[in-house]
């Protein structure tokens, strides 16, 4: 990590609709950083509470348990934030956030941030929406992990990351194609169920590797096995 001169909050489209001298006067009270790829921003339990915001690159976010198992629960780019949760309640961080390439933060301290919040409905409302999204989302892998077996969270968590493929009506795809020891860091299996699933579905015709991209050929099909399996 290295700090540079001071920046503008203009870079940060969520405070753009700010008036320019509350901008300026959060500018001076704000800190400009720039991390390498695969650097540490914040960790678990760390007792720092300022909130960071992406103007450049991409961070994962992720949960390491007591015996080192990690989960990861997303990752985020531009124009994104993160830390306003250990700024809000006060209590260590939640979750280990790391660079996945070069990236460059605004980082806000937590008073300002929780004070912004007051004066700013506008962005205590964009927060709120956020985190009531993150909840919806968190919610849905807890149903997961209750109900549905280690394959059937793959499938979910394949078309989660997916998008339509251009030209090809119906499939979906990932690009670049994830690594199998992250896939499995996100269901919370063995690389080895990922890999062999991922055989399984591609003999059956489900799944396809191409050139920098996984496609899923029929995500319907993928969609009725984990019904299939909440049913069961």
């Amino acid at each position: 990590m290295t700090r540079y001169g001071m920046s503008t909050l203009d870079r940060i489209e969520l405070l753009n609709a700010l008036a320019p001298e509350l901008r300026n006067e959060l500018s001076s009270q704000c800190s400009w950083l720039r991390f390498a790829a695969n650097e540490l921003v914040v960790d678990y339990d760390d007792t720092s509470s300022d909130v960071y915001f992406v103007l450049s690159g991409q961070v994962r976010v992720l949960y390491r348990a007591v015996n080192g198992k990690e989960l990861i629960l997303g990752e985020l780019g531009a124009g994104s934030l993160f830390g306003e949760i250990a700024a809000l309640d006060e209590r260590p961080r939640s979750a280990n956030v790391t660079t996945l390439a070069p990236c460059e933060m605004c980082l806000m301290p937590a008073a300002t941030f929780v004070g912004l919040l007051d004066r700013a409905p506008e962005l205590k409302a964009h927060l709120l929406r956020l985190l009531a999204g993150r909840i919806r989302d968190l919610n849905a892998r807890l149903a997961e992990y209750g109900f549905l077996q280690a394959r059937h969270r793959l499938y979910a968590e394949l078309l989660r990351l997916s998008r339509p493929r251009k030209g090809h009506d119906g499939q979906r795809l990932i690009s670049p194609p994830p690594f199998q020891h992250d896939l499995a860091n996100r269901v919370g299996t063995r690389r080895e169920v990922v890999s062999r699933e991922l055989t399984t579905l591609a003999r059956q015709g489900l799944v396809e590797r191409t050139r920098g991209a996984l496609v899923l050929v029929d995500p319907g099909e993928l969609n009725r096995r984990i019904s299939a399996a909440l049913d069961s």
